[in-house]
């Protein structure tokens, strides 16, 4: 007898075996109080998806230990060189390439510093790519096409977990002895199995079923919020909590520039606007010329040699 057309010798078996593996995964899970959702007003609504957005922080905070021991290793490794690189499919692509497209202008990193790669290239940014998650050797092209170095970190976000595509990328990295990491939304996944650190936060079912752009999406957002910011707190791109080494490419963070340097030293507006100005709209030197009576040569060079850290180079000033 023959098989049905379009199916090709081991095709229904494979999807069958996709099938159960899906079954399995906590993203996956239909809830069963919200049956009749479609039934219920919007206000209703509203007030259940809610409910379930709240569980969300509570279940990043159970791997805040796990998120700061990753964020170490990172910081080891970026510090002797390496980048941070993101590698994802769809929502989970997306949002490694949103976070990495934050990072320089909140930080005054160069592009190049930390990276978002996505399956299916640019164009999966904002269309679907057709089987781009499902290729293993994509993830490592992928990775060898931005020469990968075994000081680098490589981040798999991959919300089921098992996504081919990542899978292969973290395997790759391994093997070239990067740095792995793996943020998944399902416990025992198969990325978190190839990563050094794994961070495997479960939010259970969505509130419609399957679709990991909710409460997964978010729940991987805030722990890629957590290893940027984290990482470059730790590398001396903030003063306390503030951002002093923005990037002043509007007038809106030109004022926010002016609003730190005053903030922290205490100075006038328009003192604050002259030493920008002299620093050339380097915060962390228009504050240590003003705190530290310097010129903005002095001051750069003083930054230069406490390797960009503006509370060591504060200390040796006032020392």
């Amino acid at each position: 007898m023959s098989a049905p057309a379009g199916e090709t010798d081991g095709a229904p078996d494979a999807r069958g075996d996709l099938r159960n593996e899906l079954s399995q995964l906590s993203t996956e899970v239909v809830a069963e109080d919200l049956r009749d959702l479609d039934l219920r007003s919007t206000a209703e609504m509203a007030a259940a998806m809610n409910a379930q957005d709240r569980t969300v922080a509570d279940a990043v905070a159970a791997l805040t230990p796990a998120i700061a021991a990753a964020v170490d290793a990172i910081v080891e490794r970026m510090t002797a060189g390496g980048r941070l690189i993101y590698i994802g499919a769809g929502t989970s692509g997306r949002l490694g390439v949103l976070d990495a497209s934050e990072v320089p202008p909140t930080f005054g990193t160069d592009p190049s510093l930390v990276i978002g790669i996505m399956a299916g290239g640019p164009t999966a940014i904002t269309s679907a790519v057709e089987g781009a998650e499902d290729d293993a050797d994509a993830g490592a092209n992928d990775l060898r096409a931005v020469h990968l170095q075994p000081t680098d970190v490589v981040v798999g976000l991959s919300a089921s977990g098992r996504t081919p595509y990542v899978a292969g990328a973290l395997a790759y990295a391994a093997s070239v002895d990067a740095l792995t990491v793996a943020v998944a939304c399902n416990s025992n996944s198969r990325i978190g199995a190839l990563a050094k650190h794994p961070l495997e936060v479960v939010v259970g079912g969505e509130f419609v079923a399957g679709s990991t752009r909710l409460k997964a999406g978010t729940a991987q957002k805030l722990i890629l919020n957590m290893i940027s910011t984290l990482t470059m707190v730790r590398l001396g791109k903030t003063f306390g909590n503030v951002m002093v080494d923005l990037k002043v490419t509007n007038e809106k963070l030109r004022a926010r520039a002016e609003r730190t340097i005053m903030s922290v030293t205490d100075a006038s507006s328009e003192r604050a606007a002259t030493a920008l100005v002299a620093a050339d709209n380097s915060v962390k030197e228009a504050i240590l010329a003003i705190r530290g009576s310097l010129t903005p040569d002095q001051a750069r060079q003083l930054l230069a040699d406490h390797h960009g850290f503006l509370r060591a180079a504060l200390g040796a000033a006032s020392a």
